[in-house]
């Protein structure tokens, strides 16, 4: 379940990431930390929920 956890966490990361930084650039947003902070933001939020993701994926396979 570790190597279906991490291999969600690819895409879901830069998903996130991405979603943290259009969302950051939106708000007017101009600052190269702030913007930085957003896609660790989503970066850091992608570990949990890549891990409920592959819970549920394991548990129903």
């Amino acid at each position: 379940m570790l190597r279906l956890s991490l291999i969600l966490h690819l895409f879901i990361g830069a998903t996130l990431s991405g979603v943290a930084v259009v969302a950051a650039l939106i708000a007017g947003v101009a600052s190269l930390w702030a913007i930085l902070d957003a896609a660790l933001a989503g970066y850091v939020i992608a570990f949990p929920v890549s891990h409920i993701i592959a819970r549920k994926l394991y548990d129903n396979g």
